[in-house]
């Protein structure tokens, strides 16, 4: 399935090196995780680690020589340094597809699927297409699929330096993002933090995440927040979304993954109730019913923005739901019109 401008329609060429790439780490990560003993996702972490060392690591005589061989002679067969970010993300994206099934991988720590990636990631560029200089953050980085697709597309339009950052309170995952930026060749910083903790990062002008649904534990560090629960657990997605636009310079926009019921349940009135002194809702454009298993998982793409720098809140919030992408016509149609009012109705040039 094609799905225009967020596909850039690839080469033959790109497919088969993406492939190609598949193909080396997927045998390669295998084969580690049989002489190891390991999990499948460390394996790759390890392999990953050799591509970039331009060796096989052995330590206390393991893996033994016969696999050094085999591996060796697998990494020459994709010469990945020459591919280029999105070949080499788009690969590592299949290892990880793979890792959520063999290691049985939670849905919190599953990645952010291409096709919202680069939706998520059209949309920024079209708000941050006339800057100089960016400052960028993923408040919940994961795996970095996210990230590393964001940067990748915002790199074609901002003229000047891209300061990017991730946050994770997941070593493995952090390990799997610093290895997946630095085989795209991407200077990406990360920081292993709890993301409601006092963040250890600059203030960012823009804001990106796919937030995790469910409870925070941490009531006393909940407490500390506006939108914390009355009584028992808060939403780590409600403090989240608090604690980003406490992050935002001022003016700086916010785009975010969230439930597309976000403000529809119960536990939504803290939200509400901070939101309006806060924050600018700016748009909430519900994703295809077609991607997601059921009405309930159906998901959202919230745009807020920080007040200040001359920024406002639009007359007219942009929401609606964005076609199938079975047709073309519609989704390009409906794209056209987001791209309209955000040239009509956003002010970004606050940096």
């Amino acid at each position: 399935m094609c799905y225009g401008i967020f596909t850039r329609r690839r080469s033959v060429l790109s497919q088969e090196q993406t492939e190609a790439l598949f193909k080396v780490l997927d045998q390669s990560t295998t084969t580690l995780q049989k002489a190891l003993s390991t999990s499948y996702l460390d394996a790759f972490i390890e392999t990953g680690d050799n591509l970039l060392n331009g060796e096989v690591q052995v330590e206390d005589g393991r893996p033994n020589q016969a696999t050094v061989t085999t591996l060796t002679a697998l990494y020459q067969q994709a010469p990945w340094q020459s591919y280029d970010a999105e070949t080499v993300r788009r690969a590592i994206q299949l290892v990880m597809l793979k890792a959520i099934r063999v290691d049985e991988i939670q849905a919190n720590h599953q990645l952010t699927p291409d096709t919202i990636a680069y939706i998520m990631g059209y949309l920024v560029t079209r708000l941050e297409h006339k800057k100089q200089h960016l400052t960028l953050l993923d408040l919940t980085v994961g795996t970095g699929n996210l990230l590393t697709a964001v940067v990748s597309q915002l790199k074609a339009v901002v003229a000047g330096k891209i300061e990017a950052y991730g946050v994770d309170n997941d070593d493995t995952m952090l390990s799997i993002a610093q290895l997946s930026s630095n085989l795209q060749r991407l200077p990406i910083e990360y920081v292993h933090q709890d993301a409601l903790e006092p963040l250890l990062v600059p203030a960012s002008d823009l804001i990106v995440a796919d937030l995790p649904i469910g409870y925070y534990p941490v009531d006393a560090n909940a407490a500390t927040y506006q939108t914390h629960a009355a009584e028992g657990h808060s939403f780590v997605h409600h403090l989240l979304l608090e604690q980003a636009v406490r992050q935002l310079t001022p003016g700086g926009i916010g785009v975010f993954l969230v439930p597309s019921q976000l403000f529809q349940t119960a536990e939504a009135k803290g939200l509400l109730k901070w939101l309006p002194t806060n924050a600018y809702l700016q748009g909430l454009l519900n994703l295809p019913r077609e991607l997601f298993a059921n009405a309930n998982a159906q998901k959202a793409i919230l745009i807020l923005q920080k007040p200040g720098a001359g920024a406002q809140q639009v007359e007219q919030v942009m929401l609606g739901e964005f076609p199938s992408f079975k047709d073309q016509s519609a989704f390009q149609k409906f794209i056209a019109e987001i791209v309209q009012w955000e040239e009509q109705n956003l002010l970004t040039d606050h940096a």
